[in-house]
């Protein structure tokens, strides 16, 4: 990778961290689940309002933790506003693919792009689990789980 195209990455990066997206608490969600990162103290709760199509109507976080992963919660919720269940989850297979530095070909060109900003994390394994934890957290939700170590279940309605 180039150096302009890793400062254009940083640059997405800190964006998404100091002006996150769908940042805030939402009333009455359909799902929500909390996550930690118990290496580094990230913490993430999600809030997800899935409408009767099964379609993703509206999304929030909320959490503190590094920029890494409040930018990747950020563009996550970001992305999956308006997709299907079904289609949040393959674009969550295809982004850890991406960030273990694996083959995401089953990501779309245009999810790839947007979520190649990303991509540089696989270098540092520790910071893996800074990217996909907000991730993980939304799967908890959909699958009426919690992402917190010793948590409560995620509500599920």
């Amino acid at each position: 990778m180039d150096d302009s195209l890793r400062e254009l990455y940083q640059e997405v990066i800190l964006d998404h961290s100091k002006h996150p997206r769908h940042f805030g608490k939402m009333e009455h969600p359909t799902h929500e689940a909390d996550g930690y990162n118990p290496l580094c103290g990230d913490k993430v709760k999600l809030y997800l309002n899935v409408d009767m199509d099964g379609r993703i109507a509206d999304i929030k976080f909320e959490g503190r933790g590094c920029a890494i992963s409040q930018a990747s919660a950020s563009l996550m919720t970001e992305m999956l506003e308006g997709r299907t269940v079904a289609e949040a989850e393959k674009l969550m297979g295809g982004f850890l693919h991406l960030v273990k530095g694996e083959d995401a070909g089953d990501l779309g060109e245009d999810d790839r792009e947007r979520l190649d900003v990303m991509a540089g994390v696989s270098a540092f394994p520790m910071r893996v689990k800074c990217a996909t934890l907000a991730w993980h957290t939304m799967k908890s939700a959909l699958d009426g789980k919690s992402a917190l170590e010793g948590g409560a279940p995620a509500k599920s309605e």
